[in-house]
């Protein structure tokens, strides 16, 4: 029997991996609200491009970010496949249109990387670690970089 104190076992992260773009990403499933089909959103005049407009969640109205945009990836064609993640980070809910939803993967703190220096494009950088899992590099997104304050809230869209 092994004898392994709980300071010696590795801290496990459970993420949500998905694709966008043709690329693989992750995001913390805590912050993981829901998964849903495709849901044609309600335009805004003088939003961000990559704010696709508003859709109805029960009842809440939430932005919908299409995160290929904001990533500066090709926007794929919406298919049967297009999924909307929500999320909720810092009290912010927004949608994310993304590609498919792959898996839940937990990687372990040693098996995530920070991405190098000279791949870092801004002060806030989207991609926080790179985690690879069989043939797939994953990046792990920091979802409070992704979500700009300007679509904070429904509230704020409707107050603008």
């Amino acid at each position: 029997m092994s004898d392994v104190d709980a300071s010696q076992k590795p801290t496990i992260i459970e993420l949500l991996s998905f694709r966008v773009g043709g690329q693989d990403y992750a995001i913390d499933v805590a912050s993981t609200r829901e998964i849903r089909g495709w849901t044609t959103p309600s335009e805004l005049p003088d939003t961000p491009a990559h704010i696709l407009g508003v859709i109805n969640l029960r009842g809440d109205v939430l932005p919908l970010l299409d995160l290929a945009a904001r990533l500066g990836l090709k926007t794929p064609e919406v298919n049967e496949r297009s999924v909307i993640i929500v999320t909720e980070v810092d009290n912010r809910t927004v949608g994310l249109l993304v590609d498919a939803v792959s898996d839940i993967i937990a990687p372990s703190q040693e098996e995530m990387q920070q991405p190098p220096e000279a791949a870092k494009g801004n002060d806030d950088p989207c991609v926080r670690a790179l985690t690879i899992i069989g043939e797939k590099m994953i990046r792990v997104l920091e979802l409070s970089s992704v979500m700009p304050s300007t679509v904070a809230t429904p509230e704020r869209l409707v107050s603008a």
